[in-house]
């Protein structure tokens, strides 16, 4: 009796904690440090309490300081790729509930999105045209089954609906996960062997670690690994791992199927040094290293968000919204050219399709820990709430996202994602010409970007997403690792402890606690459309030449050779230093005033390739990461890198397999796909929490325009600046 008592006290205490997790994340964070800004003399919407937007509309920027809570009962859609609203969540719902194959029995929603109107109709689409039909995408599982559905929104037909026949499951349902991780304390071996070890079971954390692939044993139960943590004496649990013990759970019907305790003879690492929260450091530990930095602008920002999601700024326009599985989807993007003055397409849809993160410890309780993000967990439901001042600037505007529960009622995710401008001190373009030819010129022009933003904390990791758009027509997209490491726990406290032929699979941070070598691998989904929706993609390879006997003082000179891809096995592209080459996507009908392609070229940074065999289960689903750059024909059911099923498929519906059909790509509408690598070997300074690393990669014009697009944009001049005085508040 008194151990069901226990376990009623204890769900109850979960779902206290749950509500106010919930009311937290869905309620704007307050400003931090708003006292150390600065307040301008000079007339600027960001520092004062006058109209924030002066001409431009109030109503379409939030207060960046104080973002407030947008009503979003009352939306409607403007334009065709407008994410579903309330009120058409809400009838969706509706609409499901009386559908004869949900009707009258238990079911759950993992996705509910809007399904985008064909391609073709989008591009017709003007602003004024009635909008195409309004349909939902729905993936729906009732009884062990799932289901691919479309809703007409207006009609409230439902069609589809048939079984899906490939391997694997739809991401994970928010429910999935939460009720995942109280499900073991309905299991007394479970609760007797947390006790056992020292743990107090007020003070357990669990997490649902999606299980993977590895074999037919896995095959017709959803399946996930549940393990835990202790929260005694700090809010960092995750360097307190209860090393060894491992639930695997029928997710489904929450049935213990079996528990994995190898690890008794680890102990769990102390809590002291692990706290990351400010309040929680001492005296001597709190830095004060820099006075405080703002950026303002004394003629108000130069964006503008019409309609909710069109984004307008400098040269560019592009659609904005928020995705329960990419996170953010940048739509339409254009850039207008100094020239003709004319909008000219450069991206129709851009998104994270993909991140996949295997870990390097093949041992009983981390094989199985080789995560697909987006496709298990939802990358944009794991986006949390910005946090002004700190996760983005002051000059900041703020877009809510709106995502359905496992039963399709609609909740808000505020301030998911965040729009600003960005000064760096960075140049645009410059040159200061020589004294000894009499010519005194010093040119320099600025570089400006503005920045769309989103956070992602899937469990431990954080991921800082930027999509950055530059005047010159570059877009940059930037990935930024922070977080927590996930650590293993490890009998040893110093490294003479251990024997040199002993492999960690990681490395000694702290006492008893070690950083498991790991990859980060986010695929991106770019369906470029360079001047229109056929193009080509062109590999352009520097080779070196010689030259001949007397030809030259030089005995050898790089030339650039330009092969267009024929088919996708001509685009699948390896990257190395010693075979460099540009990646070109060009329009080949459209060319510049002396007979150029325009095109765009994607520009590499530092970036890793995955090292791991083929026929290892988790690289054989993280196969798309055999090649850093993949060209595929468009094909709307091809988004998702990993398939539209990930959680424990087996790899036989993603990109490779796409791409080994090795479809014509020339002059077609053609997608490009690329990823962005991590190899992280842990180092002390990650614990107990990592500075963020970043790296990034590039869309660059390439003779797209007929000159620099930036030549005339004016220098900077000291009137035009605000004069800032330190003050104690705004």
């Amino acid at each position: 009796m008194e151990g069901r008592r226990l376990l009623r006290l204890l769900f109850l205490l979960f779902a206290t904690v749950l509500l106010l997790l919930f009311t937290l994340l869905n309620f704007p964070y307050p400003p931090s440090n708003t006292a150390e800004l600065l307040d301008c003399t000079t007339y600027s919407p960001w520092c004062t309490s006058k109209n924030r937007f002066q001409s431009k509309k109030p109503d379409l920027v939030k207060n960046p300081s104080y973002p407030t809570r947008h009503h979003h009962a009352a939306d409607v859609p403007h334009h065709p790729l407008d994410p579903l609203t309330i009120q058409e969540f809400n009838k969706v719902r509706s609409i499901l509930k009386s559908y004869a194959l949900l009707e009258n029995k238990p079911y759950a929603l993992h996705s509910v999105v809007l399904e985008e109107p064909e391609k073709s109709v989008v591009l017709k689409w003007q602003k004024g045209d009635p909008l195409p039909p309004r349909k939902a995408s729905v993936v729906a599982r009732a009884e062990g089954v799932s289901h691919v559905l479309t809703v007409d929104i207006d009609t409230s037909e439902v069609t589809g609906g048939h079984e899906m026949h490939l391997s694997g499951y739809p991401p994970m349902s928010m429910e999935d996960m939460t009720s995942a991780t109280v499900a073991p304390l309905a299991n007394a071996d479970f609760n007797r062997t947390i006790i056992e070890r020292g743990i107090d079971l007020v003070d357990l954390a669990c997490l649902p670690i999606s299980s993977g692939w590895f074999g037919k044993t896995d095959e017709k139960r959803r399946l996930i690994k549940v393990q835990c943590y202790s929260t005694k004496d700090t809010a960092n649990f995750y360097m307190r791992p209860i090393e060894g013990l491992t639930v695997l759970l029928d997710l489904d019907t929450k049935e213990v199927v079996e528990i994995t305790d190898e690890g008794r003879n680890i102990p769990i690492p102390k809590a002291a040094n692990t706290d990351y929260r400010y309040s929680s450091q001492s005296t001597h530990q709190k830095l004060k290293l820099l006075n405080p930095i703002s950026i303002e602008q004394p003629k108000g920002p130069s964006f503008t968000i019409e309609d909710e999601h069109i984004v307008k700024w400098a040269n560019w326009e592009f659609h904005l919204k928020p995705d329960p599985r990419a996170g953010v989807i940048i739509s339409r993007a254009m850039v207008r050219d100094p020239e003709t003055k004319e909008l000219r397409n450069v991206m129709y849809k851009g998104l994270t399709s993909e991140l996949f993160v295997p870990y390097m410890d093949p041992t009983d309780a981390w094989y199985f820990k080789t995560y697909m993000d987006a496709g298990e967990y939802g990358f944009g439901l794991q986006a949390m709430p910005l946090e002004p001042l700190n996760d983005c600037p002051r000059n900041a505007y703020y877009m809510d996202g709106v995502f359905p529960s496992a039963d399709g009622t609609p909740y808000v995710r505020s301030n998911m994602i965040c729009v600003y401008e960005s000064y760096a001190g960075d140049i645009g373009w410059r040159h200061s010409e020589c004294p000894i030819t009499g010519m005194e010129i010093r040119e320099v022009r600025p570089k400006v970007t503005l920045v769309v933003r989103m956070a992602a904390s899937v469990a431990n990791y954080d991921y800082i997403m930027d999509w950055v758009f530059q005047t010159d027509g570059v877009i940059r997209i930037k990935v930024g690792l922070s977080g927590i490491l996930m650590v293993k726990g490890t009998p040893y406290m110093n490294m003479d402890e251990v024997n040199q032929q002993e492999n960690l699979y990681g490395t000694l941070l702290s006492e008893n606690v070690i950083g498991v070598i790991h990859d980060h691998y986010i695929t991106f989904y770019l369906d470029l459309d360079v001047d229109g929706s056929n193009n080509s993609f062109v590999k352009v390879n520097l080779e070196r030449q010689r030259t001949k006997p007397g030809e030259s003082p030089r005995r050898s000179y790089l030339k650039a050779e330009r092969n267009v891809a024929k088919t996708e096995k001509d685009a699948q592209v390896k990257l190395g230093l010693y075979d460099p080459s540009e990646f070109h996507v060009i329009n080949p009908s459209k060319k510049t005033r002396v007979g150029n392609p325009v095109g765009y070229k994607v520009v590499p940074g530092g970036t890793a390739a995955s090292l791991l065999s083929h026929d290892d289960p988790p690289q054989k689903r993280g196969a798309f990461t055999n090649n850093q750059i993949w060209v595929t024909p468009y094909n709307e059911t091809e988004q998702w890198a990993g398939g539209l099923f990930v959680y424990q498929n087996q790899g036989e519906d993603n990109l490779a397999v796409w791409s080994e059909r090795d479809r014509p790509i020339e002059n077609k509408d053609i997608v490009l796909w690329y990823t962005l690598g991590f190899h992280h070997i842990p180092c002390q300074e990650d614990f107990p929490i990592m500075p963020t690393v970043s790296s990034s990669f590039d869309l660059k014009p390439v003779n797209f325009f007929e000159s620099n697009p930036i030549l005339g944009i004016p220098p900077n001049v000291e009137n035009d600046l605000p004069n800032c005085n330190a003050a104690a508040s705004v």
